[in-house]
């Protein structure tokens, strides 16, 4: 079955983010179906889903009460449009969504997918500023290496040249301002010191062109798709302050690492800090169907509203946005996730992560580590392989029984926040022996 399934897949099936030559070569893995923390094979292996599906299966595969969740709300509604109506699960989800955030975020717009919501948050930012006669600000500032999706619009404010080099020309580039990332262990003084100066250079840029300058679009506490680039939370609390010091909205990306994933209910939490757009994703159904939102606050809400003789209409849409079943799963979803936070098990694990992690970055080869709640790092030295010794590394992960996907030379883990203290040790003893396996002293 294996061999048949990969000879119809080198025909017809373009993966994402594979590199052809390399996936034609390497041993072929074709997942049938998946169960908590596990997934398992056409040919019947088990692996460890160190990385939640890409980010996303946040409560583990086939959980129980999001497939009644899901099969509950197919047998009611399957599809029903936003504009001008609505449907109970989008409603309830839009309210419940306004309860978590922060400030006065209270409106949630959905989309289909990360990259449209980012987009839709960037066009809400550029058509607030419009609303206030101020269309000079267009422009969006990020951070560098940040990633905010590959649809046109999100590529330009979050462009990563070993992503979209192709595509550069067509794209309307952000200001970039400096990484408050550094690279050192977790807890480290310079972290603290890089993300200061960070928010100098942010600083200097928004007294530089804040006149023209919408919003600043950035990954708060880690930027995933850049090698899981944690850093301290006191850059996110700066960004805050002088955004609304020189009049810049500030959009949080929190696709990723957002409910629950960096043990607060938002990464915004940590800091005490109310964005003006937050988006959403990934974890918001479970994992189980695509859906995203971007949570808006009163002022970029209201601007929308008529003004005199003049309409005002967001022209932006997607078919499935705030679909019923999708806003029935992740309004489920919330529910596990609330639930998370309010028990121990959630505390004990994400210690359990940062010891194993900090203990990986003790062993040869390894040149720093970092941990934020649910997240785990660690960076391969260039002397020891790098880019190389990290794809060495996950393979053979993968042939004792772990699943994980290397970013360059880092190597991480991001398990369902479920995870058990038994599937958390034996992710974390594969990796440390695929690592000494690899990188012997």
């Amino acid at each position: 079955m294996t061999e048949d399934l990969r000879a119809r897949d080198l025909k017809h099936l373009w993966h994402p983010y594979t590199h052809t030559e390399t996936f034609e070569a390497e041993p072929y893995l074709c997942i049938e179906r998946g169960e908590g923390a596990y997934l398992y094979t056409t040919g019947g292996k088990a692996l460890l889903d160190g990385i939640a599906s890409w980010w996303c299966v946040a409560f583990g595969h086939g959980n129980p009460r999001l497939l009644k969740a899901l099969h509950t709300q197919a047998g009611l509604l399957q599809q029903s449009i936003l504009g001008n109506m609505a449907h109970p699960s989008a409603v309830l989800l839009a309210e419940r969504l306004g309860r978590m955030c922060p400030g006065d975020l209270n409106y949630a717009y959905f989309a289909s997918d990360g990259s449209s919501v980012t987009e839709a948050a960037m066009k809400m930012a550029v058509q607030y500023w419009a609303h206030q006669r101020r269309p000079e600000k267009t422009r969006f500032l990020s951070l560098e290496e940040g990633y905010h999706g590959d649809t046109f619009g999100a590529m330009g404010a979050g462009y990563i040249s070993w992503f979209h080099a192709p595509y550069g020309s067509l794209v309307k580039p952000s200001l970039v301002a400096p990484t408050p990332f550094t690279p050192c262990n977790s807890g480290e003084p310079e972290e603290m010191a890089q993300a200061l100066r960070a928010a100098e250079g942010l600083e200097t840029l928004l007294k530089q062109h804040h006149q023209e300058i919408a919003a600043f679009i950035m990954e708060p506490l880690c930027q995933g798709a850049a090698g899981m680039r944690i850093y301290a939370p006191v850059y996110l609390q700066r960004a805050r302050e002088l955004c609304s010091q020189y009049e810049v909205l500030l959009i949080a990306d929190e696709i990723a690492v957002g409910l629950g994933r960096t043990g607060a209910l938002l990464a915004c939490d940590i800091g005490d800090v109310a964005p003006d757009i937050v988006c959403l994703g990934k974890a918001l159904t479970g994992g189980y169907l695509p859906m995203a939102v971007a949570v808006a606050d009163q002022k970029i809400y209201d601007s929308f509203r008529t003004n005199g003789g003049e309409r005002r209409v967001f022209f932006d849409g997607h078919t499935y946005c705030g679909n019923p079943i999708t806003s029935a799963l992740a309004l489920e979803a919330l529910n596990l996730i609330e639930e998370a936070q309010d028990s121990e098990a959630l505390g004990a694990r994400i210690a359990q992560l940062h010891a194993g992690i900090q203990a990986l970055g003790a062993m040869p080869g390894v040149a720093y580590w970092k941990t934020l709640g649910m997240i785990g790092m660690f960076a391969i030295a260039e002397d020891a392989g790098g880019v190389a010794a990290a794809r060495a590394i996950s393979l053979h992960a993968r042939e004792l029984g772990l699943f994980v996907r290397p970013l360059g030379e880092v190597l991480y883990l991001w398990p369902p926040l479920n995870v058990t203290e038994d599937e958390l040790a034996a992710m974390l003893r594969l990796l440390g022996q695929a690592l000494a396996s690899v990188c012997r002293t």
